[in-house]
């Protein structure tokens, strides 16, 4: 047997592979009277069917419930006939045994294929195929007696039927936001939706419920808040959800809804599950000083991004002052956020003023560098402030030089005045002479360990050169340095400052901006598709492109002045806030 999605479910407009199996159904018999046991097996026809259920999965959950008999199972005599009376001879007879009544629980559990391959969400479905029956069929027993004024009793007694049909689907926020547009003309995403398939007219010997669709991610968001588990929270739904297929309906009037509320909290209570009821919990959110009232501004847990739909795909980010702290380093939490980042299918793309060994030894040290990290000689980015740009698998797609007069005075001022200079030349770094502040360019921000060409001409010679960076204290590039080379150089390169004690010069007209929007192109990706994280002056132009940026705390006032959202610094782990934040 195929598993069975209602007629809503069927007529939208999704792909018919929306839903994968949950492998090794179970069939649970759980009888109707007090001393009934559950028993648990795996026949073959079961695992048959899910062999070969490919297009809607689900397994089975058959609960096989005995009528009740009228007392003795004994048929009812005609008349008082005594043996005595009769003068037969008095013989102990077998009384015939009344074949019992089954009524089959048919319980379908989905998962939308769009949810990650997750490990804690495959937990959970595998213990709602034994939840879900058990739910039923507590809340089946409860309608007999039921004394509710407000409940549709179109369902009142589930033992004329020889079986009931229930399917379960656990999705993402943006399938069940299209069926709540579809079928409520509510155009957001919504905890948990039942759909409705019974139709009384019908007579049918089947009861088919309908289904109850729960949205993982909200799930996930709302467990959260209410301090209790995933699986929690999935549970509460799921009785919400069959409480409505079973006539309730807290959106009739306040009578209903405490009527509805009594009930959930009673099928709870009596199931053992924590939690309160859906409704309850909603009561206790509003009321709460602490609910979020913008899921957008709230800070995600770590590890909580597999239940988030992200907004942007694409995340740009500055390498110094932003992605790394002040020591130069990646932090462990910074590394995680963006793993889970880019697990959830988010692409990471480095923007930065530093060569691309350079980033790659950086990011080597945290397990982001290679064919599965962020960067690799066979990955897009944007490098040496944008004068350099790979594209598709790490092809330079754009390199532009500086003009060579501007070089030679450059490296005059350097040997004259015993400032220390490094020449860029792609992968390589060249120097006039040795100093310290040359040798931490590698040693602390694993650049290229420069090779000293001690001439000026000599230099000249060598090679094509990108950039130059002269390495002062802050102080000295501030007074110094930047008035006198933003003066002497005018429109014939710019001057760039990224961290304060270097002063950069690059050719006039291009910068780290320039290059995002060339990558940009060369990819086909809009800046609708990109959030941006920078802290510099030289990061301005990325923040203004994207969708949304973000400038670190520790970034210039420049900087923050034009960004969308202002993040924690770079020591407090800057870029992981902003992921957990504002990326999903």
């Amino acid at each position: 047997m195929i598993p069975r999605f209602s007629p809503l479910l069927r007529t939208s407009t999704f792909p018919t592979t929306m839903a994968r199996v949950i492998p090794r159904a179970a069939a649970v018999s759980l009888g109707h009277t007090p001393n009934a046991v559950a028993l648990v097996r795996f026949p073959s026809a079961h695992l048959g069917f899910v062999a070969n259920a490919n297009r809607f999965g689900g397994f089975v959950s058959r609960s096989l419930k005995p009528s009740i008999s009228d007392g003795q199972g004994l048929s009812p005599l005609r008349g008082r006939v005594w043996a005595s009376q009769r003068e037969y001879r008095k013989v102990r007879r077998r009384a015939a045994k009344r074949k019992e009544k089954e009524l089959e629980l048919n319980v379908s559990i989905c998962i939308e294929e769009d949810l990650p391959d997750d490990s804690e969400v495959l937990s959970i479905a595998e213990m709602l195929r034994l939840n879900v029956p058990m739910a039923m069929k507590l809340a089946f027993d409860g309608l007999k007696d039921s004394a509710y004024k407000t409940r549709d009793t179109a369902i009142n007694d589930v033992g004329g039927f020889e079986s009931v049909e229930l399917s379960v689907l656990l999705c993402n926020d943006e399938f069940i936001r299209k069926l709540n547009k579809e079928w409520r003309d509510e155009d957001h995403a919504t905890d948990v939706l039942s759909m409705s398939e019974h139709v009384p007219e019908l007579k049918l010997p089947i009861l088919m419920l309908g289904d109850i669709i729960i949205s993982v991610e909200t799930a996930a968001r709302q467990a959260e808040e209410r301090g209790h588990t995933l699986l929690d929270e999935i549970r509460i739904l799921m009785v919400h959800g069959l409480l409505h297929l079973l006539g309730f309906d807290h959106e009739l009037s306040e009578e209903a809804e405490a009527e509805m509320e009594k009930e959930e909290e009673l099928l709870l209570k009596s199931l053992g599950w924590k939690g309160k009821g859906l409704i309850q919990s909603a009561y206790d959110a509003e009321n709460s000083a602490y609910s979020h009232k913008e899921n957008t501004d709230d800070r995600k847990k770590e590890g909580s991004l597999r239940f988030y739909k992200p907004k942007f795909n694409y995340i740009f980010c500055d390498m110094d002052g932003t992605l790394l702290n002040s020591k130069s380093q990646v932090t462990p939490a910074n590394a995680r956020a963006l793993k889970e980042a880019m697990s959830r299918g988010v692409k990471v793309v480095i923007a930065t003023g530093k060569a691309r060994p350079a980033v790659i030894e950086s990011l080597k040290m945290v397990d982001l560098a290679g064919k599965d990290g962020i960067v690799s000689e066979f990955s897009p980015g944007v490098f040496l402030q944008g004068l350099i740009v790979y594209g598709r698998q790490g092809r330079e797609i754009f390199r532009r030089n500086l003009d060579p007069d501007v070089c030679r005075e450059l490296y005059l001022y350097s040997w004259e005045n015993k400032v220390p200079l490094v020449a860029f030349t792609k992968d390589r770094c060249l120097t006039l002479f040795d100093h310290p502040l040359v040798d931490s360019l590698h040693t602390i921000y694993h650049e290229s360990k420069a090779e000293v060409i001690p001439s000026v001409e000599s230099l000249l010679a060598a090679a094509e050169i990108q950039k130059v960076i002269f390495i002062d204290n802050a102080e000295g590039v501030s007074t110094t340095l930047r008035p006198y080379w933003s003066e002497a150089l005018r429109d014939r390169a710019t001057v760039v400052q990224a961290v304060p004690d270097m002063l950069e010069i690059v050719p006039h007209g291009t910068s780290k901006g320039g290059g995002v929007k060339m990558l940009l192109d060369h990819l086909g990706i809009t800046a609708k598709e990109i959030m941006a994280i920078g802290d510099g002056e030289n990061d301005i132009e990325m923040l203004e492109l994207a969708m949304l940026g973000i400038a670190l705390s520790n970034g210039s006032e420049k900087t923050k002045a034009v960004a969308n959202a202002i993040g924690v610094s770079n020591d407090e782990d800057g870029v992981a806030d902003a992921i957990y934040r504002y990326a999903f």
